[in-house]
């Protein structure tokens, strides 16, 4: 007899979105009064095909957002906290620089599990999806909740000192804030067949937010986001199709297979430029960005509990996330 090799997958999944609603005019209001530049009526949205998107209040914070949508991925799942032996908070932003955001998330929800943060950029999520398959796998955990809180719009520089400054900065102005959770455990069929990783960290100073670390532990200036959308595009662009060739070389799969494709959306140019060098169907995408933003990490995970409840049985989804530093990232997941 032929042993079949243990499957995990996602279970249950939940979002969570701040109430506090923004236009891109008004945002682009704020930084036309903040920098005293006279920006023409429209640019933003023009430039980004972001309309509107979330931001968090005063006292919310990433682990606010990441909580909410804890709580909803185990409700769905009709779990308890304490059915949870492993919670990784996965996020490019987190509450404090120590101690690990995931404790604040795990003392708020009632778990005693396993804890521990994870951070790479917009992949963070995925990042963490992957982390809590292998321990599953590898025997260390039961099941795993990862959860992500993405508060990104206090890192834009809304007092921008020139136009020069302004272009620094102006990928930042694609962001809005999130949560995010799924429940990753083993499944009697179906779950994560594929993933695959793209790394090219030569261009890790394209685009980030430096402070907080090491090199600049202090100073205003340091804390908003800087970099090139369109260098960073370039570089996806690059190295892009190899992964997805790959993916569908290894698995069998074409764009028809998949039920749904979720991909991380910058901009809507962003996601367009995706769609026409990919190929892909743009009627099984999940568009979020026009209403929501550039989610960071949180992206894939809105669209997923978005989307989660129409999926049935042997339906497979395509998740393609892309994250500074640089990244790529797939992961191709068969509903149980």
């Amino acid at each position: 007899m032929v042993l079949q090799p243990p499957r995990v997958g996602i279970t249950a999944s939940g979002s969570c979105l701040p109430a506090r609603e923004l236009t891109t005019q008004q945002l682009q209001d704020a930084v036309s009064v903040g920098s005293g530049l006279r920006l023409a009526d429209g640019m933003f949205e023009k430039a980004t095909g972001i309309r509107t998107r979330r931001f968090v209040a005063e006292g919310e914070y990433a682990s606010t957002l990441a909580l909410g949508a804890a709580r909803r991925a185990l409700e769905h799942a009709e779990l308890d906290p304490l059915d949870i032996d492993l919670l990784l908070f996965a996020s490019a932003t987190r509450d404090l620089c120590e101690p690990a955001t995931a404790h604040v998330v795990q003392a708020e929800l009632g778990s005693r599990a396993h804890t521990f943060d994870l951070s790479n950029a917009c992949n963070s999520f995925l990042n963490g999806i992957d982390t809590a398959r292998a321990m599953i796998l590898a025997g260390r955990s039961r099941r795993a909740l990862v959860v992500t809180g993405e508060t990104p719009s206090r890192a834009m520089r809304l007092d921008p000192g020139g136009s020069e400054e302004l272009r620094d900065g102006f990928a930042g102005y694609t962001f809005g804030d999130a949560g995010a959770a799924v429940v990753v455990e083993s499944v009697p069929r179906g779950g994560i067949l594929d993933i695959d990783t793209e790394t090219a960290s030569e261009h890790w100073t394209l685009g980030g937010i430096p402070g907080g670390g090491s090199r600049h532990p202090r100073g205003d200036e340091h804390t908003y986001f800087r970099g090139s959308g369109a260098e960073l595009r370039t570089v996806f662009e690059k190295i892009g199709a190899g992964i997805l060739a790959r993916v569908g070389e290894r698995t069998g799969l074409g764009w028809e297979a998949y039920a749904r494709i979720l991909v991380h959306q910058v901009s809507l140019p962003y996601l367009e430029r995706f769609l026409e060098l990919t190929g892909a169907p743009a009627d099984r995408l999940v568009l979020t960005v026009p209403e929501l933003g550039n989610l960071a990490s949180a992206t894939l995970g809105v669209q997923l509990a978005r989307i989660h409840g129409e999926l049935r049985s042997g339906d497979k989804v395509l998740m393609i996330g892309l994250g500074g530093g640089v990244s790529l990232m797939t992961i191709v997941w068969e509903v149980p």
